[in-house]
């Protein structure tokens, strides 16, 4: 009784309003949620009852769901939907196993498809049908006979061409989902879905007036489904070359018209309107690229050479002076891609790219560059070392340029902007260190070796972030590793007692410095580890140094000095740190 009822209460009253979904709705849609709740405990208590109830409700309800009303339909269709987390299992194995509820599930799915009830006219009950179908997706490898059928549903008026755009919208997500899922088993419907969705695909220009089906959103689950059809293919690498380059090409005679239409237009409004039809474009060149894995690479799919010429298409938007932010995020996001599928393929290029995109930027540019070159640096290692000895002054100089810009001192956002890019500029240098590339610091000359360390100092002791403090006292632990012994840079065990010491003392003696805060604890971690290198590269001199004349000029008594050289001499470093905490 308790089960009936709460299955009557999961149904759509007359008002529900789906076109203008307000504050009522919302309660409804929660109200929903408690209730499949007490469904799931329901089903603890007796899941056969459960299932038998479900099946009896949708099975009669599917049998006349042309003269029955659409609430009733909808509710039939959602239960199937519900049985999945109320009768759990694992990875969606829901048609093996368990023989009773393996049949039900499976006769209620086949029910479902061969219907024809996903041509209901009611968004509610073509939402519902393309949720469930997605949900048990492996009932398709018991009766792949369906997949033809389902597929057209999701291809015509039912799905990507339903009037309605939630629909529309919704179905695009669920399509990608459907067709990932299936894997192999799409093998004989590819070329047939790939020209079915050809016109989903078009890259629709501001000046058109053409409303598109789906929004550019949309349009990026479209285009990732396209790829996963050709990389997951059982053709030959010629053929997936062949699919790849016809689906890319148009966007990059697109790309070359519209970049040219911008470089001429006059009025603000359109310019926008270009640039963010320009950015769609790399976008979707983009996330195509998303069907690669470590088992397809774009190389075994014979692929570099498409996504090549679209570097060389999208490349030259960096050099377009208008819409700058817009252009240079569409093309900074394609490089992080290529990267990761096209590895070595992609350095020729960065020289370049990077040149163009330290051109006139502000504090967001830059800090959204320095993640591309951390990427690089850390990926490539000393094969990037010729272009980042190049790039690392003229890339330091726009950081220090715009980091001393004056702001307002109420300017929030111009703050946090600054405090960003620091931290982004800290991180850069800890990549650079950190991927055994510290030659590229030291060949920078010595003027500029020492404004760089200033900086670090700066870094570790003067800025109340701890965030940033952390990531200074990684690098400067490193440093000192790798130049800190007999043979280092000269000069450098000068700086370590002058400047480095003194920095471990000075960050957590300063007000600021609140160990209450957890970020805050794990600088002074790092410090402690940078006192621990100093003493293991130093050896007895650090022990001397700190003894004889550093603490003793901050005025500390003679027992805490020798009980702290005791504790920095302890082979274990926890011990250390807990000292340097209390």
């Amino acid at each position: 009784a308790i089960m009936l009822a709460v299955m009557k209460k999961l149904t759509y009253d007359e008002e529900y309003n789906f076109e203008n979904e307000g504050e009522d709705e919302a309660m409804f849609v929660e109200y929903r949620k408690q209730l499949k709740l007490l469904l799931d405990r329901l089903a603890q208590v007796s899941p056969e009852l459960l299932l038998a109830s479900v099946r009896r409700v949708f099975n009669t309800t599917l049998q006349n769901w042309q003269t029955t009303r659409f609430m009733e339909v909808e509710v039939a269709i959602r239960l199937l939907y519900m049985l999945a987390e109320a009768l759990p299992v694992s990875h969606g194995a829901h048609f093996s196993g368990d023989v009773t509820k393996a049949t039900a599930l499976q006769d209620m799915m086949r029910t479902l498809v061969t219907s024809g009830v996903s041509a209901y006219q009611h968004t509610s009950v073509t939402l519902e049908f393309f949720e469930t179908v997605v949900r048990y997706e492996k009932f398709f490898a018991v009766e792949p006979q369906h997949i033809p059928a389902v597929l057209m549903a999701f291809l015509d008026h039912r799905g990507l061409r339903h009037t309605s755009p939630k629909v529309r919208s919704r179905t695009a997500y669920l399509f990608s989902r459907f067709v990932k899922s299936l894997n192999k088993q799409m093998n004989p419907f590819i070329e047939d879905v790939l020209n079915r969705i050809q016109d989903l695909m078009e890259l629709s220009p501001p000046e058109n007036g053409y409303q598109a089906l789906l929004s550019s959103d949309d349009q990026l689950f479209i285009y990732e489904t396209a790829g996963v059809l050709i990389v997951n293919s059982e053709y030959s690498a010629e053929r997936k070359q062949v699919l790849m380059r016809n689906l890319l090409t148009p966007l990059m005679e697109k790309f070359k018209v519209l970049l040219e239409k911008l470089m001429m237009a006059q009025d603000e409004d359109r310019q926008m309107a270009l640039a963010d039809c320009l950015n769609h474009a790399v976008g979707f060149a983009s996330r195509t690229s998303k069907a690669f894995s470590n088992k397809q690479t774009v190389k075994q799919c014979g692929c570099s050479e498409v996504y090549l010429d679209c570097l060389q298409t999208f490349l030259p938007a960096l050099s377009c002076p208008l819409q700058k932010e817009v252009l240079r995020s569409g093309v900074r996001t394609f490089l992080h891609r290529m990267i990761i599928c096209l590895e070595e393929e992609v350095l020729p290029f960065i020289p370049s790219a990077s040149e163009h995109m330290l051109k006139d930027c502000e504090a967001k540019d830059l800090q959204e560059f320095i993640p591309l070159i951390n990427q690089i640096t850390a990926k490539f290692k000393t094969q990037v070392s010729p272009f980042l000895q190049q790039m690392f002054m003229p890339l330091l100089h726009a950081i220090f340029e715009v980091l001393l810009l004056p702001a307002e001192e109420n300017d929030q956002s111009a703050a946090l902007e600054k405090q960003m890019l620091r931290r982004s500029y800290f991180a850069f240098l800890q990549t650079v260190t950190g991927s055994g590339m510290s030659e590229v610091i030291a060949n920078q000359g010595a003027e500029n070796v020492e404004r760089v360390l200033f900086t670090v100092i700066q870094g570790a002791v003067d800025y109340p972030d701890p965030i940033a403090q952390k990531t200074c006292f990684i690098i400067l632990s490193k440093l000192v590793e790798l130049w800190g012994g007999k043979d280092g840079p000269v000069g450098f065990a000068d700086f370590v007692y002058k400047h480095i010491v003194p920095a471990c003392f000075l960050a957590p003696l300063k007000q600021t410095f609140d160990l209450a805060d957890a970020q805050t604890v794990l600088a002074l971690s790092e410090c402690a580890v940078t006192l621990k290198t100093i003493h293991l590269k130093r050896g007895p001199e650090c022990i001397q140094y700190l003894q004889q004349e550093y603490l003793p000029s901050l005025q500390v008594s003679p027992e805490i000095i020798q009980e702290f050289c005791q504790a920095l001499q302890q082979p274990d470093a926890k011990v250390f740190k807990n000292y340097l905490k209390v």
